[in-house]
């Protein structure tokens, strides 16, 4: 006879359903039935509209606070405005708080100020010491859990070993089964274990990293102009030197110093002292490539070092730019009077022909005192200064 006899078909499908229902445990899902597509695209374009329509308002908010204080559109104000708005950085807020029943209105010079302070608050040699020793917590949890998921994983499959020869020898069937479904499903378990674990170990390294780049950047960049600083500058002058070196190429340093500096400041105020300060920079930046580098030194002086330039050629480069600057008429944008001329100073010097690096910055720093002596708004090279 084709068909199957009842007798026969019962067990199988016995063994089938136990097998799916076994299955749907291990999934996580029961025997309930789905809702309905449709219902759940609502409920999700509903929630999606309500995040664009928050977004949207703190977005406004943003701008409103950023023009009611008359502060530029910078990364630095936009970020003290979320954090003040949204309560993220308590320090913030406080601080923030404070300055407006002090003064009614925060400015750009504040906020730089108030947010370089917190970084260097939070960039301590402790702060640190205990971003190090997350890390090497982190490492050590991360090879405990590799260790455990081999363990496991060797371990569960001597196990299977063991049933599949207890079947082969002509064990009771259901009792294997029974041995089998505990088995994965502990391993199941440790495997959620371990993924979960794993999340956790990857966020909170994830945060390092953030702290670490931050701390690097904090480190290494002035924080008002943006640019490298003179940490960052030292490191650029051993590897442009070296460089400069091997390939038998011309290597030039400059300083540049703003004149009457401290006049402006007196003056005009230290909000404008700063954007005079950035807006030098950006002159400066101009000029800069991977061949040509440019760093705040300190105060108002910047340094700028160039590769595959002579002296002479460096000379013409930093005159050009001073030349800009003294032809600029710049308007205060506190009061919209206009300013006094801001030039600034420079001297140059030959980084190859001195014997270390410290007397060619010498050279270059005596040249920059020479051109402030001799009238200011000029700029010379070592060698004419010497």
């Amino acid at each position: 006879m084709n068909a199957t006899s009842p007798s026969s078909a019962s067990p199988q499908h016995g063994l089938t359903d136990r097998l799916t229902r076994w299955a749907r445990g291990l999934s996580g899902k029961g025997e309930e039935e789905e809702q309905p597509a449709p219902e759940r695209r609502a409920r999700a374009s509903t929630a999606a509209n309500r995040e664009i329509t928050r977004r949207r308002k703190l977005y406004d908010d943003i701008g409103d606070f950023l023009f009611a204080h008359d502060l530029d559109l910078t990364p630095i104000n936009f970020s003290v405005a979320l954090d003040y708005l949204t309560g993220a950085n308590i320090g913030i807020e406080k601080a923030v708080q404070a300055v407006m029943m002090e003064r009614g209105q925060v400015s750009n010079g504040w906020v730089e100020a108030v947010v370089a302070e917190q970084r260097a608050d939070d960039i301590t040699p402790e702060a640190l010491a205990t971003m190090l020793d997350k890390v090497e917590e982190s490492l050590k949890l991360f090879t405990g859990l590799m260790h455990e998921s081999r363990s496991s994983a060797k371990d569960y499959g001597a196990a299977l070993q063991e049933q599949a020869k207890d079947l082969a020898a002509g064990g009771d069937a259901d009792a294997v089964l029974a041995r089998l479904v505990n088995l994965t499903r502990s391993m199941v378990e440790k495997t959620r274990q371990v993924e979960t674990q794993l999340r956790d170990n990857q966020k909170q390294t994830q945060a390092l990293q953030s702290s670490l780049e931050s701390a690097r950047k904090a480190a290494e960049h002035d924080f008002l102009t943006g640019l490298p600083n003179r940490r960052a500058f030292e490191g650029a002058l051993r590897d442009e030197l070296a460089l400069a070196r091997e390939q038998g190429e011309p290597l030039a340093i400059a300083f540049c110093d703003i004149d009457h500096f401290k006049t402006i400041n007196d003056t005009h105020g230290h909000d404008t002292g700063d954007r005079v300060l950035k807006f030098v920079a950006g002159l400066l930046t101009k000029i800069s490539n991977d061949r040509c580098h440019v760093a705040r030194h300190g105060g108002e002086e910047f340094v700028m070092l160039f590769r595959g330039k002579t002296a002479l050629e460096a000379c013409a480069l930093v005159n050009k730019v001073r030349e800009d600057l003294a032809g600029r008429s710049l308007v205060n944008r506190a009061n919209g009077e206009k300013m006094e001329q801001v030039t600034f100073s420079g001297g140059v010097a030959d980084m190859l022909e001195y014997e270390n690096s410290r007397a060619a910055l010498r050279a270059a720093d005596r040249a920059l005192y020479l051109a402030k002596e001799h009238g200011r708004n000029r700029v010379y090279l070592a060698a004419e200064a010497d």
